[in-house]
Formats: C-alpha cells, sequence, structure tokens
C-alpha cells in the first residue's frame, strides 16, 4: 500500500515535483543488479570447491575425488536443514539484515577453507574431516539465501516482472559459475600464455574478501520495502505495489497449512529431482571431464567446456523468464504457461542425459549435458515465481521450502554418484581378485567410468519425474487462502 506521504503528492497535482512523482522512478532495477551480484558470488562459491577438488585430492593424499562425496554432501545437507529458519527470517524481520548475516558468515567459511591441508613441522592442521565440517557450516551459513532474494523480488517487483527478475537472479549466477574453471585456471593453475596469480589457498581467501565488500555495498544502498527507500517515488511505488496484498506481520506463520499443502509438497518433489540432475556440474564435473578425457589442465577450452553446462543454463534462466511473462501476458492463464513450458523442458533434460551416456567424444558429451542444463533452467524463474505466487505474504517460506527439498535432492545425489564408483571400482576388484587400491590403472578408469554411467541414468530418471511433478502443480493456488486450509 503507498504510504500517507506518496498519496498526498498523488492526489494533489498542485504540489511541487507532482510531474517527476507521477513518472516512475527505476530504484528496483538497482536493486535487481546487487542481488545479482549476490547470486554471482553464491555461485562462485559454490564451484570453486568443484574445481579446486583436483588440489585438494593431492594435498589430502586422497585416491580418488569420490572421496570428497561427504564433503559435498555435507555442504548440501546443512544447506537444507537451514534453509525453513532462514526463509522464516526474512518473512519476519526483513531479507536485508537476513542476508547480510548469511554471506558474512559464508564468505569467513570460504576463506578459512584455504587451511585445509596446511602442514606444519609435518604435522596436518586440517583434514579431510575438518574439511566435511567446514562445508557443513558453509551450507547452513548459505541457507536461505534464494529464498531470502525471493523475498525481496516479491517486495521490490510488480507481479508482471517477477518471473523476468527471477530469470535474471538465475542467469546470472549460471553465468559466474561457467565462468569459475576458467577464472581458477587463470588464478591457480596459469595458461599456456601465463603465469599463475595466486594458489588455490588464495583463491578462496579471495573469495572471502569478495563477499564481505558485497556486503558493505548491500547495507549502503538496500531497503527491505521501496517504500522505506529515499530514491523511490511514488510512481514507482504505486506500480510495484499495484495488484499486491498489503504487508502484514509475519509473526503467526502458517505452518500447518505449509505442511497440509498437497500443492507445496509436489513443488518440492519436482525441485528435489531437478536438484538431482544438476548438481553434477557443480561437483564432479570438472574432474569427470579430465579423467574421461584427460584434458590439459592449462586448457582454455577445457575451462570453457567445464563451464558449459553452466553458460547454457544462465541462457535458459533468461529465456525462460522472458518467455513465461510473454506468453503469461498473451493467454492470462500463468499456471497452464507453466506446467507446459517445464513439464516438457524437462523431459528434454532426461533425454539429453541419456544421450550424454553415449557420447563418443568430448564435444558430444559438454553438448549434451549443457543442453539438459539448458531446459533444467528454462524451469527455474517460473519454479521461484511459482513460490512467490503461492505462498504470497509467505513467499521467503515457500522458497525455503521447496529449496530445503531441493537441496536434499543434491546432496542425495552427490552421494550416490560417489557411491556407484566406489562400487564399482570395488566390483571390478572382486572380479580381478585383487584390492580396489592394487587395480591397475585402465581398470581403475573402467569401471570409474562405469560407475558414473549407472549415476547419469539416474538423472536422466530424475527429469522424467520432476516433469510429471509439474504437470500436477497447481501454480496459481495461495497456500494460506487455500479452501482446504
Amino acid at each position: 500500500m503507498v504510504d500517507r506521504a506518496a498519496s498526498d503528492n498523488v492526489s494533489d497535482t498542485s504540489a511541487p515535483g507532482f510531474e517527476d512523482a507521477l513518472v516512475p522512478s527505476h530504484v528496483r532495477y538497482r536493486i535487481l543488479a546487487l542481488l545479482c551480484a549476490l547470486s554471482m558470488i553464491t555461485y562462485l562459491d559454490r564451484a570453486c570447491l568443484g574445481v579446486a577438488a583436483p588440489s585438494l585430492v593431492a594435498e589430502l593424499s586422497l585416491t580418488s575425488e569420490a572421496e570428497l562425496k561427504w564433503a559435498f554432501a555435507a555442504f548440501a545437507i546443512a544447506y537444507a536443514l537451514f534453509e525453513i529458519p532462514s526463509g522464516w527470517l526474512g518473512d519476519t524481520l526483513g531479507p536485508r539484515g537476513t542476508l547480510l548475516r548469511i554471506v558474512a558468515w559464508w564468505s569467513i567459511c570460504t576463506a578459512l577453507t584455504a587451511v585445509i591441508g596446511l602442514r606444519i613441522g609435518g604435522v596436518l592442521l586440517a583434514g579431510l574431516g575438518t574439511l566435511i565440517v567446514l562445508r557443513f557450516l558453509f551450507g547452513a551459513g548459505e541457507a536461505g539465501a534464494y529464498p531470502n532474494i525471493t523475498r525481496a523480488l516479491h517486495n521490490w517487483f510488480p507481479i508482471r516482472q517477477r518471473a523476468t527478475a527471477q530469470g535474471f537472479i538465475w542467469m546470472s549466477g549460471r553465468l559466474v559459475g561457467g565462468l569459475t574453471p576458467l577464472l581458477f585456471m587463470v588464478l591457480v593453475t596459469g595458461t599456456k600464455w601465463t603465469q599463475p596469480l595466486t594458489t588455490w589457498r588464495g583463491s578462496f581467501v579471495l573469495l572471502g574478501i569478495i563477499g564481505c565488500a558485497w556486503c558493505a555495498v548491500f547495507a549502503l544502498l538496500f531497503r527491505n520495502r521501496p517504500g522505506e527507500h529515499p530514491r523511490v517515488n511514488a510512481g514507482e511505488l504505486a506500480e510495484i505495489e499495484r495488484g499486491q496484498p498489503p504487508p502484514s506481520s509475519h509473526a503467526a506463520a502458517p505452518w500447518r497449512a505449509f505442511l497440509r499443502s498437497g500443492n507445496l509438497w509436489l513443488l518440492c518433489g519436482m525441485y528435489f529431482c531437478l536438484n538431482f540432475g544438476w548438481s553434477f556440474h557443480l561437483t564432479y564435473l570438472p574432474s569427470y571431464l579430465t579423467y574421461r578425457f584427460h584434458l590439459d589442465e592449462q586448457s582454455v577450452l577445457g575451462a570453457l567446456y567445464k563451464g558449459g553446462p553452466l553458460w547454457l543454463g544462465a541462457v535458459g534462466c533468461l529465456i525462460g523468464g522472458l518467455v513465461a511473462d510473454r506468453l503469461t501476458r498473451r493467454t492470462g492463464n500463468p499456471d497452464r504457461v507453466r506446467r507446459r513450458l517445464c513439464s516438457m523442458s524437462l523431459v528434454l533434460a532426461g533425454l539429453c542425459w541419456l544421450a550424454a551416456i553415449y557420447a563418443t567424444n568430448i564435444h558430444g558429451f559438454v553438448l549434451a549435458v549443457s543442453l539438459a542444463a539448458c531446459f533444467n533452467d528454462l524451469t527455474m524463474p517460473s519454479a521461484w515465481a511459482v513460490c512467490q505466487t503461492i505462498g504470497g505474504r509467505y513467499a521467503g517460506m515457500a522458497a525455503a521450502c521447496m529449496n530445503t527439498i531441493g537441496t536434499f535432492g543434491a546432496a542425495a545425489a552427490v552421494s550416490s554418484t560417489g557411491m556407484f564408483v566406489e562400487r564399482s571400482l570395488a566390483v571390478r576388484a572382486t572380479a580381478m581378485g585383487v584390492d580396489a587400491e592394487k587395480l591397475s590403472a585402465s581398470d581403475k578408469h573402467v569401471a570409474s567410468l562405469a560407475g558414473y554411467d549407472w549415476a547419469l541414468v539416474t538423472y536422466a530418471a530424475a527429469y522424467l519425474l520432476a516433469a510429471a511433478c509439474w504437470w500436477w502443480i497447481n501454480s496459481s493456488r495461495t497456500i494460506h487462502t487455500d479452501p482446504k486450509h
């Protein structure tokens, strides 16, 4: 609802600056830029562990990246456990303070990752167990980032622009996530033409500093609601709040209604499957490409291939948001638009994963998994926009519920992928009559790739299940006004 001062200016056409007040300001786009920057930092910090995995394996004297599965999973489990409390805090206290706490916490944890594998006098200061604990704390700190971004977009953007805004948020994160392998190579490995600029430890410290710098800018420029921002005029305020319910207290959150909403559970199940198929790109993919196709660590093309799925994912995020909003304006039926667009996209994503199994070279494999990522991300703006619609005034909570279950999907995927590889190695070793550690390099290579193939099949199956869930989601039903409740 427009505040009294703004209303007085609009009603009094003789008031100074009346014409300026009717021409909407565009502060919300600056807010969107801030939130896109946050999404970039989020993906930069997430992707860096997967890219640094070979360095960590060497530092910790591990056999393979599969032994890092619990470090990958610890982040996802903690992220899921703390997601709903962080989303509720954003709804209750506002996204400003919640996001500041989130980013400061995870930036510190990112910087502390630099101590893993350090030795003083031959004594290991922080090993794999410490890395797992640190990743758990990292996940707990980062939990709620995207639900609170969704809460901020709910406050700052009119309904007709929300899917597009979500598309820009996810596009920004994917773009930088795709750049991470190349950035890591330039910083840490060096290229054929340049020397390394720092060590892998220095890169983690640098990422922590970037996060803290974002906090300072965000605290200065962001406000929880447009009416609290000194540069938002009455025209923009009216445009943002047109069609939105008035703000209200969130003290009595409708937990029972959320738990009883079959619609929300379908949305969460869909997102579980979506994250199950996606998580490979940020965890095992860089090492997998090097292992299967023998990439040169200083190859620029190889680094771009490692980020390929996130590059095309960024395209999918942008197109998905623009197309969903445009078709919604044309048809007036957002529910049907989202259902058809998303279910079709996810079926195609599943087929792409099956095609990746049979790829005979790196070009075909990267193309297949990148197209899968693109089809995956065509659905992202719609999924997060649905959280704003069905959650209403509790958009942060709805987004947190969806992302919580989705993150459990990521945890299930990274742990099961490691188990498939380890199981395949054990079966091969049994057949050869030796211990897994004593397998020849060629036998280990064949067995590991067989384990990965089984994992790729599960990704394809997950996308088909996600498509089925979308077909039954009613994206226009608000939870706390559902007649069943």
